[in-house]
């Protein structure tokens, strides 16, 4: 079983990964499967990944079978597990637990070379109701306390296939990451009594230099404080904590805008690999007043070095209003 331990410096839990230990030889790049090998993902290989955990499928056809549109799978190499008890234990000043969790991966679409670059809108949006469906079932397991979506896309950023792909992992943690947010966030609340998230929406749209694409619900903009070249956010106008409060609606309003957004940073920097993360509440926790729930979207153009990791500076050699000024001349 994997093992979470707890750093007693920084608080930053790590996943140990047991079973899988590897040998020095064993850590070496790995180029993603092409259209030469079988890809598992692909309609009429079903039977090459664990059964199906939910989908959105031709309704004359059958789970783990083909007609579907959207398909979410366990992981076949899953982070944590999802069967058994946390164990907290302690070893003198360390902490552990065991490496609960759930680890699914929700396969996009059945065209192996399909993306965002050619999802149409219906697409995007069955992708998010997805996503809103594990992340309010998996919000109601006890056990978790963070619900994260993600999605890399080209092996630069993480993908180990090529077939667009998300990826969602429940912890029983708060991730150090999401903690230092909702804590920012609480503590700009107290102070000012209005939410920081909904201030800078209202900045944002007030200057307009770094506005990339807006509709009735959501609005996409550069961060004033980018840590990557076109790093982009994507955020609900209404104040909202948490993503799985999305209404139907909201979901076709968020289709438009990833559909708009995405082909943008596709079409400007050549699909380029990239991350998007799901920023959301914490389960369990009352952020209602303070913390608004957004997309970052995180094109891998530049690397993270010894300065960055020493030190936890970025250094971004493209200001975001530059970024924006590149993405607006190529409309969607």
């Amino acid at each position: 079983m994997p093992q979470l331990r707890k750093d007693p410096v920084t608080k930053r839990w790590v996943i140990i990964l047991h079973e899988e230990a590897k040998q020095p030889g064993d850590f070496k790049v790995e180029n993603p499967m092409r259209h030469g090998n079988k890809c598992p993902f692909c309609p009429g290989n079903e039977s090459m990944t664990p059964n199906e955990v939910m989908s959105y499928r031709n309704p004359e056809s059958l789970p783990n079978q083909q007609g579907w549109e959207v398909r979410v799978i366990p992981n076949k190499f899953p982070a944590l597990q999802i069967e058994g008890d946390l164990d907290r234990t302690g070893i003198g000043v360390y902490d552990m637990m065991n490496g609960i969790g759930a680890h699914e991966v929700i396969i996009e679409s059945p065209g192996h070379d399909d993306g965002f670059q050619n999802y149409s809108r219906d697409q995007i949006a069955r992708i998010i109701r997805t996503y809103t469906d594990r992340y309010r079932d998996l919000k109601r397991d006890r056990r978790f306390r963070y619900v994260l979506i993600f999605k890399n896309h080209g092996s630069a950023a993480g993908a180990s296939l090529d077939h667009p792909h998300s990826q969602l992992i429940a912890t029983p943690i708060i991730p150090k990451r999401a903690m230092e947010e909702v804590e920012g966030a609480k503590r700009y609340y107290y102070y000012k009594e209005r939410c920081v998230f909904c201030d800078i929406i209202r900045q944002e749209l007030s200057s307009g230099n770094r506005i990339i694409h807006e509709n009735e619900q959501f609005v996409a903009f550069s961060p004033f404080a980018s840590r990557f070249p076109f790093e982009t956010w994507i955020a609900p106008k209404e104040h909202k904590d948490s993503f799985g409060d999305i209404d139907s609606g909201e979901i076709d309003g968020l289709a438009d805008i990833m559909h708009g957004t995405l082909r943008r940073l596709v079409k400007t920097l050549g699909n380029p690999p990239f991350n998007y993360v799901i920023h959301t509440s914490p389960c369990g926790e009352h952020c209602t007043d303070y913390y608004h729930w957004h997309i970052e979207i995180m094109p891998r153009l530049t690397k993270v070095a010894g300065f960055e990791w020493g030190s936890g500076f970025y250094v971004n050699p493209m200001p975001p209003e530059s970024a924006t000024k590149f993405l607006l001349k190529n409309g969607s």
